[in-house]
């Protein structure tokens, strides 16, 4: 870390910004939330980073004990970053700050990376709404596989296949991001060969309508 700027306050909160306070730190994290990615994944989901940046904030993350990174197993050969368990302790800050974040007026017309939509899922679901609810559903985003469980008020989200989801949802980010936080109902993007279902067309209809859209204030 030699070399790098920092805050030279003993804060905890200074201490904590001097390792992932530098732009992209904390989206790289949102990037690597769900699993291990590629660095070709994390610049699809991160298209406005330099590639140089991306570098960067990435060694810088490694350096700091925040990320690793490690070859995939099998079927799948290659380098991948993931998340370290310090790393994952960003977690609750993360949550908070996007909750916090989707409260405040929209300023950009780009589009949500996968990652950044199952944020954004986890962060609005409405628990009150799946207390008495237990399905398991599988996202299939813009080419990015997550699992999803509801059970009794609480969801748990992760990257990969589930097993024997009650439904699965293909479909584009975008089309997601507008039946889930847009009004538009999963039934017309289904008719508009926007959005597939395999399975339980009623557990996905109420799977995406477990994510109320928040307030700006």
């Amino acid at each position: 870390m030699s070399g790098k700027r920092t805050y030279d306050d003993p804060c905890g909160l200074a201490r904590a910004l001097n390792l992932v306070g530098e732009r992209w730190a904390m989206l790289v994290v949102r990037e690597l939330l769900n699993g291990p990615k590629r660095f070709t994944d994390l610049r699809e989901g991160l298209p406005n980073a330099s590639q140089n940046v991306l570098s960067t904030r990435l060694r810088e993350l490694e350096e700091s004990g925040i990320v690793r990174r490690r070859r995939l197993g099998p079927p799948v050969s290659a380098w991948a970053y993931e998340l370290t368990e310090r790393g994952q302790g960003l977690e609750p800050a993360l949550f908070a700050l996007a909750s916090w974040g989707s409260r405040t007026p929209m300023t950009s017309d780009a589009e949500l990376s996968p990652d950044a939509l199952v944020l954004a899922l986890r962060t609005t679901f409405d628990v009150q709404a799946a207390a008495e609810l237990r399905l398991g559903v599988e996202l299939r985003v813009s080419g990015d596989v997550f699992h999803a469980e509801v059970a009794e008020g609480d969801l748990t989200m992760g990257r990969g296949s589930a097993d024997e989801p009650d439904a699965v949802i293909e479909t584009g980010a975008a089309t997601l991001r507008s039946v889930v936080f847009g009004g538009r109902k999963l039934t017309e993007a289904q008719r508009h060969g926007e959005a597939t279902v395999e399975g339980d067309d009623e557990i996905a209809r109420r799977f995406v309508e477990l994510f109320p859209r928040p307030a700006v204030r």
